[in-house]
């Protein structure tokens, strides 16, 4: 083991040995929002309500001590302080059980993913554009594949399914109001576009909907459609039924060059302060 006071000493004249910082793993920008509101809200609200008790208690030890004390209005605007933070605390709460939904949801599918790295795949998650993520990219000599996850939680007292037509997805019977079918599509447009300018080739995109632990019914016009829209532990016999439309040279260049962009962003977001 290294000594402690001879390491802090020669800490500044030292690198660290990797040349490239770690690619993005699934689920990283919702624990980045996860971790956004645990900071910039819930910290707030309980250090308001902790210095609201500390002004009470002070009004209190006054009032014990005979000085002029004031401890009952002070205790009442501690409680609407106290109760209007639960209130706000409630409401962020709310929201990070569903950003850990959704980032569950997308380690779920990226350990499907991985899987397929022993068949040679370029497996991409979490990669971050211009106020959007991409869950996750497969590049394989099968073609590239964008995969767009999305975690819904399922009633408990009946067996609940997707439905998709080919144009829309209706979850347990209801339509989403944000179709993630044009969702994927625009983005697969926008990694196309990406790899155009950065690699000088035109690689087509399949844009993929998946739904964690749901049963998917697909009809014969969603069957035909450009996106597909299934449960992911479906999506690696799909892929492995596609034919080979891919060299191992342009595999390794869009590779390349998508790892480099991500690299890129990382490096750009740890500048920002």
């Amino acid at each position: 083991m290294v000594n402690m006071n001879r390491q802090n000493k020669i800490d500044s004249t030292k690198r660290s040995p990797l040349k490239n910082k770690p690619l993005r793993y699934a689920g990283k920008s919702l624990d980045e929002q996860i971790d956004k509101l645990f900071t910039d809200n819930v910290e707030l609200y309980l250090l308001i309500s902790m210095f609201s008790i500390a002004i009470a208690g002070y009004e209190w030890m006054r009032f014990y001590i005979n000085n002029p004390p004031y401890p009952k209005t002070m205790t009442f605007l501690a409680g609407l302080v106290i109760l209007f933070s639960f209130f706000k605390v409630k409401k962020i709460l709310k929201q990070v059980k569903l950003l850990k939904l959704g980032r569950d949801g997308e380690r779920v599918v990226g350990e499907h993913l991985d899987v397929l790295r022993e068949k040679g795949y370029k497996i991409f998650h979490d990669i971050v554009g211009k106020q959007f993520n991409i869950d996750h990219v497969i590049i394989s000599n099968k073609g590239i594949f964008l995969i767009e996850t999305k975690t819904y939680s399922k009633p408990n007292d009946k067996d609940a399914q997707i439905h998709f037509n080919g144009r829309e997805i209706t979850v347990d019977g209801l339509k989403l109001n944000d179709n993630p079918i044009d969702q994927s599509i625009a983005s697969a447009n926008w990694l196309r576009n990406l790899l155009k300018e950065s690699t000088g080739k035109e690689f087509q995109i399949k844009p993929v909907v998946v739904f964690p632990g749901w049963f998917i019914e697909t009809t014969e016009e969603g069957k035909k459609s450009n996106c597909w829209v299934l449960n992911p532990k479906a999506l690696p016999q799909y892929i492995e039924n596609e034919k080979i439309s891919i060299t191992i040279e342009d595999m390794s260049l869009a590779s390349y060059h998508l790892s480099r962009y991500v690299r890129a962003m990382e490096e750009e977001k740890s500048k920002t302060p």
